[in-house]
């Protein structure tokens, strides 16, 4: 058993970072949070307008769509298509998602603006550098206007001034997305806890269990 009672609640509007040593489990937890797994035991509710729902009981074409509809993955490899564009690669969710070519295309075009990428929109990824790769990434991830950004060591193959700058993009763009829809939140596994220490709360994975850190500053009581 990877976990032991473990309980995490996540509001709207937070950006929570889960820290934890290689092996403890963070991408395995990010993967129950985001039913991309189903826990042996326990159960994951999602906030809906509905009231919460619980991913248990969702048949897995049901989860594939609230996956879909409501989360946004970013990952350590940017997996971009090598053979599409940048504006391409961003599309990609809304003209799977059934949306027309032209209004995918113009909603690409803003949200490449949004990361800074807007000249880079006709190159493919293999003449983007990682930061650009992985900015495209991060703009395809909420291209959708997903809830939730859930996102796997998003700067972990790259180097220090360039993952802090992307770090410092999502921490924007969380704050944006927030505002605009009110109903959004981030979760963030990472091993940099100066990254972590720059969200809203940190909770730290060992054995099994979360305990939560105290942020820079704050006393416990």
């Amino acid at each position: 058993m990877v976990f032991a009672q473990l309980d995490l609640a996540v509001q709207w509007g937070e950006m929570v970072a889960i820290v934890g040593e290689s092996g403890s489990g963070k991408s395995t937890l990010l993967h129950l949070l985001s039913g991309l797994d189903r826990p042996s035991a326990g159960d994951v509710y999602f906030d809906s307008d509905k009231g919460p729902r619980s991913l248990a009981a969702m048949e897995e074409e049901e989860l594939a769509e609230l996956r879909n509809r409501e989360i946004g993955f970013v990952w350590q490899q940017h997996y971009l298509l090598p053979e599409f564009t940048a504006l391409e690669n961003v599309m990609m969710p809304l003209l799977i998602g059934g949306q027309p070519p032209a209004a995918a295309e113009s909603t690409s075009r803003a949200w490449l603006d949004r990361v800074g990428l807007s000249p880079r929109a006709s190159h493919r990824s293999g003449e983007l550098s990682g930061g650009e790769q992985q900015r495209v990434a991060l703009a395809r991830a909420l291209v959708g206007d997903p809830s939730f950004l859930m996102a796997d060591e998003p700067t972990g193959n790259l180097d220090a001034a360039t993952g802090a700058a992307v770090f410092e993009l999502i921490r924007r763009l969380h704050s944006e997305q927030q505002g605009a829809r009110k109903r959004f939140a981030s979760i963030i596994v990472t091993h940099n806890l100066h990254q972590a220490q720059s969200c809203d709360r940190v909770v730290s994975l060992m054995e099994g269990q979360l305990q939560e850190q105290l942020q820079p500053g704050i006393q416990s009581e």
